[in-house]
C-alpha cells in the first residue's frame, strides 16, 4: 500500500506536525522559514493540502493538520525515527550522521517494508536522540523527563533525549562521552558563566556550558 503524497508534500506534512506541537497552530511565514522556502510557495502548497482534507485552516490564526493529516505526520515520523534506529544499531552509523539519510529514506513508503522493518528491530519504542517512535496506530510513547538544568546537585539520573539533532551538537556530546543512557550527575554550578560541572559514571569530572545543559533531557534515578 503507497501513500499518494509527493515527496514535497510530506515534507510539508512533518514541518507543519513539528511546528504546531509549540503552540497549536502555524502560520505562512513560519512554515517558509522552517523549509527555507518564499512565503508564496507556502502558500500554493497549502491549497494543494487543503483540498486533500489534510489541513484546517482559520482567518487570522494560521492553520494546523486535520485528523487525517496527522495520521499522515505520524506515518512519516514513524519511517524517519526507525531508520535512524535502524542505522545506528545495525549499520553503526554515529547518531550524529544518521538524520539527512533517513530524511531521504523516510520517503520510501512501503507500509509492509516499515512494518517488517520495525519487527525486525523488535519494536523500539524510542530512536537514537530518545525521541519517541510512534507505532503502527500513531501511538508514542512518552518519557517522563527534565532539563539537566533543573537537576538537583548530587542527583543521579540518566540521559534520555536530546533537544536538539544539529550534527555540532550531538559531536559536541560525543566528545564529552554523552550519549542516551549515560548515566550522570550534577557536581557543581558556577555562577560566572552559568557552567555545570558534571560526574559520569566510570569517567572523569566533565564541564559543560548552560547552552549544553539546556539541550539534554534526562531522568532522575
Amino acid at each position: 500500500m503507497i501513500s499518494n503524497f509527493s515527496q514535497s508534500e510530506e515534507n510539508y506534512i512533518k514541518a507543519i506536525y513539528h511546528l504546531q506541537q509549540a503552540d497549536g497552530s502555524v502560520t505562512t511565514n513560519e512554515l517558509a522559514g522552517m523549509l527555507h522556502t518564499k512565503p508564496a510557495s507556502v502558500t500554493d502548497m497549502l491549497k494543494k493540502l487543503k483540498a486533500k482534507k489534510l489541513l484546517h485552516y482559520e482567518r487570522y490564526k494560521g492553520f494546523h493538520l486535520s485528523i487525517e493529516g496527522k495520521k499522515v505526520a505520524l506515518s512519516i515520523i514513524r519511517r524517519h525515527r526507525l531508520w535512524e534506529y535502524f542505522l545506528v544499531s545495525k549499520l553503526q552509523f554515529g547518531w550524529d550522521e544518521v538524520h539527512e539519510v533517513a530524511e531521504e529514506l523516510e520517503h520510501v513508503r512501503s507500509h509492509k517494508l516499515i512494518d517488517k522493518l520495525d519487527f525486525f528491530l523488535n519494536h523500539p519504542k524510542f530512536d537514537p536522540h530518545g525521541d519517541p517512535i510512534p507505532d503502527n496506530n500513531g501511538k508514542m510513547s512518552m518519557q517522563h523527563h527534565i532539563q539537566l538544568i533543573e537537576l538537583p546537585l548530587n542527583t543521579q539520573a540518566e540521559v534520555t533525549a536530546v533537544n536538539s539533532q544539529s550534527s555540532e551538537l550531538l559531536e559536541l556530546l560525543q566528545h564529552k562521552n554523552i550519549h542516551i543512557g549515560t548515566k550522570l550527575e550534577v557536581k557543581r554550578k558556577f555562577g560566572f558563566d552559568n557552567s555545570f560541572e558534571l560526574k559520569i559514571r566510570n569517567k572523569p569530572a566533565v564541564n559543560i556550558s548552560k547552552q549544553l545543559a539546556q539541550a539534554l533531557n534526562v531522568k532522575p534515578l
